[in-house]
């Protein structure tokens, strides 16, 4: 019998470089990497277009796009974590002195649906009581999905959003999502995180909530796996041999590089940092799913297991 050949769209990380260079083989199949000019180029192109066979979404793009009816499904494979607890930078005297003195704001975001924000609303308002519809959101650039409705406080002025960061008109930003650089920079020009102890917040945070932020889902053609019932599980596997062989290294002296050493630090939180399986990644999918809905970027009535398909509302 002939490989399957699957078009992958995968970020090269250290846990998936084993398997996009052929190292790790998935049984019956012959992957095929693509190229592409940067990962928001990759989602838009599958959301948009349906271009890969198995390709890297950001989980709220794939949990908007799946409820309202994207043709593919997701695998618990989760390529990319990191806590929410810092990136979310004030201007120096905006007034804003506690995270509820967002209300009435204009916070800039590059989109409302990306994936970090929405971990940060979420955090806000769970642990701040921050409410996002007392906060108007400023976009610069357009939702992966296109046809999600946003809510009515989130606008699109027309200028840069690191313009207005910079010229006073909001007064707050993100910055991976603004692009208004590192935060250790811009302590120095004027702006500083909202949450002091970051990392101090994530960690007890962690511990109460068991909440572990994913990125990076991986997601799959649902005409190949109705077709191929057992596509599923030897990609799953492929990617945690792949995963597995990453973590071998990352335990040794070859872990150098910045990817390696922010693992190092995430896996001193909570011990395995890169956790695939639908058990290990529960909590934290569920709170994602709930965010997204509260959030007016997934239908309520929408069930969990439209997502994916194993889970069920707790």
């Amino acid at each position: 019998m002939n490989d399957l050949e699957l078009r992958v769209a995968l970020g090269r990380y250290g846990h998936t470089e084993d398997l996009l260079n052929g190292r790790v083989l998935v049984n019956g199949c012959r992957l095929q990497p693509v190229e592409f000019a940067s990962m928001i180029t990759a989602y838009r192109r599958m959301v948009r277009s349906v271009e890969f066979d198995v390709c890297e979404l950001a989980p709220t793009t794939y949990l908007i796009a799946r409820a309202l009816g994207a043709p593919y499904v997701a695998l618990p494979v989760f390529l990319s974590r990191r806590f929410h607890h810092e990136g979310l930078v004030i201007r120096n005297g905006s007034g804003i002195a506690q995270p509820t003195d967002l209300h009435g704001r204009r916070v800039g975001v590059r989109a409302y649906s990306v994936t970090s924000a929405v971990w940060t609303r979420g955090v806000l308002e769970d642990e701040y009581g921050v409410d996002s519809a007392k906060v108007e959101w400023i976009v610069d650039d357009d939702e992966h999905v296109e046809s999600l409705t946003l809510p009515p406080n989130v606008h699109r002025p027309g200028p840069k959003l690191l313009d207005l960061f910079q010229q006073g008109e909001v007064d707050a930003a993100f910055t991976r999502g603004a692009g208004v650089g590192d935060p250790k920079v811009t302590l120095a020009s004027g702006y500083r995180e909202l949450l002091d102890d970051a990392e101090g917040l994530s960690a007890d945070w962690y511990g109460r909530t068991g909440i572990y932020p994913i990125h990076g889902v991986v997601v799959v053609r649902e005409q190949l796996l109705s077709d191929h019932p057992w596509l599923a599980g030897e990609l799953v596997q492929a990617f945690e041999d792949s995963r597995s062989r990453y973590l071998r290294r990352l335990g040794g002296p070859a872990a150098s590089t910045r990817e390696d050493l922010r693992y190092q630090r995430l896996a001193e939180i909570v011990g395995d940092p890169l956790p695939y399986g639908l058990d290990a990644n529960q909590a934290s999918i569920g709170a994602l799913v709930d965010y997204s809905r509260r959030q007016g970027l997934v239908p309520s009535d929408v069930p969990l297991d439209r997502f994916f398909p194993e889970l069920k509302e707790s």
